[in-house]
């Protein structure tokens, strides 16, 4: 922050008093000096001694301020009178604290070609000349070093200020992230879950409806269709909350327990229950052995597909077709006829663009679209290692 911003940034009232008491220090020690050169000088420069004292204190202000400029004043007027020395020591500190070190070695080269000047005209009889010049340069360079390496203190508290409050930002912007992530994690495990039970809720619920003349053993099967629907789905929804509660927040492609690649079986019988169509085309065989994630990606695919078939095209049929081999990837595909008005040709919605993510998650990815003939078609492909 430079001088004209620290002026900005500070109220009216504290602006002069670190110039004030700056002035008052440096005027205690130039009446020091002062009294000292007034009993070794001769009568003479008594006076001159004194002018030069007013006219050093004077550019403490312009020090503060402009200490390169002050600094040069103060080093012209050493070159005159030992009291001014205390401004030129000042200058030099405060130019080597708050200065680019270039102008604070220059404040302190004037300040030493002022002592020398000095040092002619006005000897001191028990110090040799070389000693006297030798003693002021090594304390005009103390003072150089020791703002120097103030200056390089305060910057690099200032760095350690900054990269600690960076560290807590972006600590809280991961913490944001974090949370944006569980709550799509907990919208995506509840529309999975709640999307699926409710579709064949309303397959049975509906052909209930449409056939109030349908045989007792039919509807009775419907009523069981509905009541083993809801059972599940509050026992899924259970353990969707549990596993959401849990500490792993790492997971997102975690799914409850059991519901893999084969458990697919059990879900097609589901929905074959609640009168869906679905021709299935397994090379696969027997549950084979595959990650848990992939598996569990797989199932939710098919839960999905499954799913949207009976919301968009209800009573058509389902094709699905699963593939692959270790190495090579599991293929995952489904297709169904569209109805008019099913809107499945004009929007993605929520349930695909959650399978995407699920897919990228494991490094796979899902594509869906509508071929000419308005048939709906979904494919997925998940790695499978070796």
């Amino acid at each position: 922050m430079d001088a004209a911003t620290c002026e900005v940034a500070q109220p009216r009232t504290w602006r002069f008093v670190p110039v004030g008491v700056t002035t008052v220090a440096i005027g205690v020690l130039v009446a020091t000096t002062l009294w000292s050169a007034v009993r070794s000088s001769s009568a003479a420069l008594v006076g001159i001694d004194v002018a030069l004292a007013v006219a050093a204190l004077t550019l403490v202000p312009v020090v503060v301020r402009r200490p390169e400029i002050g600094g040069v004043l103060a080093g012209l007027l050493v070159a005159l009178s030992p009291v001014a020395t205390p401004v030129a020591s000042f200058a030099v500190l405060f130019s080597a604290r708050n200065r680019p070190f270039r102008q604070a070695a220059a404040t302190a080269a004037v300040g030493v070609a002022g002592e020398a000047a000095q040092a002619l005209w006005r000897p001191v009889p028990s110090l040799p000349y070389g000693w006297r010049l030798l003693l002021m340069a090594i304390a005009y360079a103390a003072l150089l070093g020791w703002g120097t390496w103030a200056q390089a203190r305060h910057a690099l508290l200032a760095a350690l200020r900054d990269r600690a409050r960076r560290a807590e930002q972006e600590q809280e912007r991961r913490v944001v992230e974090a949370r944006a992530a569980e709550r799509n994690r907990i919208a995506r495990e509840m529309h999975d879950v709640l999307a699926h039970r409710l579709s064949l809720l309303a397959a049975a619920a509906g052909a209930m409806e449409y056939r109030p003349d349908a045989a007792p053993e039919r509807l009775s099967a419907a009523a069981a269709v509905i009541r083993a629907s809801a059972h599940h789905a509050l026992d899924e929804l259970r353990e969707v909350i549990t596993l959401l509660r849990s500490d792993d927040a790492e997971s997102p492609t975690d799914a409850p327990p059991g519901q893999t690649l084969a458990d697919l079986p059990r879900l097609l019988d589901e929905a074959r229950a609640a009168g869906q169509q679905i021709d299935v085309d397994d090379p696969l065989g027997p549950p084979v052995e595959i990650p848990a994630a992939v598996g569990r990606t797989a199932y939710r695919i098919v839960q999905e597909a499954l799913t949207n078939a009976r919301k968009h095209a209800a009573g058509q049929p389902v094709r699905l077709v699963l593939g692959g081999a270790p190495g090579s990837g599991l293929r995952i595909a489904v297709s169904n006829p569209t109805t008019p008005g099913s809107g499945a040709t004009g929007s993605v919605g929520t349930g695909l663009i959650g399978l995407a993510e699920r897919a990228a998650l494991t490094g796979g990815r899902v594509a869906h679209h509508v071929d000419a003939a308005g048939r709906f078609h979904l494919s997925a492909w998940l790695p499978w290692p070796t």
